[in-house]
């Protein structure tokens, strides 16, 4: 009984050896023939929507990247993302002084100011609440579930700070009309737009210098890989961990206020945020810092580009379904490639 039970398990070893791979490898090469699909049907049928989808996978990009950044070097889920974002939209619409704007922009250097001071305010809160909440309980030996369900308090308790001071209405940085500008193919774009695509650029960009061309870079990815085995090698953990949480409450900071930008405040809406960071991040593998902008451009383009096709059935051609198609999104690369496009085997 005993040597058939061991021969069925090794049966089922070698069954998902040889034939896991193997699917595995098929589910991705549809998962890109999905994606390619997808660019096609946007550039054939939903131009506007695709460009669209650019702009806002380009804000779920900065996002997504402090969410991999966060499990990369910590291994848990930080739910609080998505409200730390619109926090530091907020702390710059609290900075946000003078008026006029620079060039076709519809805000002026006062914005800019705004920017690196809830850059600098949000950094910091980061740091702080890792000090007084998630540094205790790594030292417990707290699980994983614990630190994520740790991350849900804080996200609740960053909610309600923003409406008991902020209020539940909605709020814009800057108000009035502004028009946006017809370009070739009839896609119509306003400056403030091509804003928040540069600006993500340059901050994914920067942010990969630092991982790939820094001391500290090369820190963070060794910690990444075996946390243990770079404690031993002397690096310092703990001063790798604060840059991990200032860099990435940095980077949530610009990502709630592009949003803030593109759209209005509302402090709820970090939590609405919150499937589509993590949407992105898992498609394109967490921890993999390009596979977050890949992964988070994917899931900007599809939410937009499947609301812009008009068909009779949902989720196409109706808003209200955006959070659905990041959900599916979600499941589909759960199933069929759980550790992403870019991630680690």
């Amino acid at each position: 009984m005993v040597r058939s039970l061991t021969r069925a398990a090794a049966l089922i070893g070698w069954a998902r050896r040889e034939y896991g791979g193997r699917a595995e490898k098929a589910g991705t090469v549809g998962l890109w023939l999905l994606i390619g699909l997808l660019l096609v049907v946007g550039v054939v049928d939903a131009r506007q929507y695709l460009v669209t989808g650019i702009i806002v996978g380009s804000i779920i990009a900065l996002g997504a990247l402090g969410i991999t950044l966060i499990f990369g070097i910590l291994k848990f889920a930080h739910f609080a993302h998505g409200d730390m974002m619109m926090f530091g939209a907020y702390i710059a619409l609290a900075a946000l002084v003078g008026g006029g704007s620079i060039g076709p922009l519809s805000f002026g250097w006062g914005m800019i100011f705004a920017i690196l001071v809830s850059m600098a305010v949000l950094a910091a809160v980061s740091v702080a609440i890792d000090r007084v909440v998630y540094r205790p309980l790594r030292r417990r030996g707290s699980s994983t579930v614990v630190l994520a369900i740790a991350s849900l308090g804080i996200a609740i308790m960053l909610r309600a700070i923003m409406l008991l001071w902020w209020g539940p209405d909605q709020q814009l940085y800057v108000y009035g009309i502004h028009p946006a500008r017809e370009l070739p193919f009839d896609i119509m774009l306003k400056p403030d737009q091509i804003f928040i695509v540069a600006t993500s650029i340059l901050l994914m960009a920067l942010v990969y210098l630092l991982l790939f061309r820094t001391k500290m870079g090369k820190a963070m990815r060794a910690m990444s890989d075996n946390a243990d085995l770079a404690r031993v090698s002397g690096i310092d953990t703990e001063q790798v961990v604060m840059w991990t949480w200032m860099i990435g409450g940095a980077l949530a900071a610009v990502a709630g206020i592009l949003l803030g930008i593109q759209s209005n405040l509302k402090p709820e809406l970090g939590f609405t945020l919150l499937l589509p960071l993590f949407a992105g991040a898992i498609l394109g593998g967490l921890g993999s810092p390009q596979g977050a902008l890949v992964g988070a451009m994917i899931v900007g383009i599809s939410q937009e580009v499947f609301v812009g096709i008009d068909l009779p059935f949902p989720p196409f051609g109706v808003p209200g379904y955006k959070p659905a198609v990041a959900f599916g999104i979600l499941i589909l690369v759960l199933l069929v490639r759980p550790r992403g496009l870019f991630g680690k085997t």
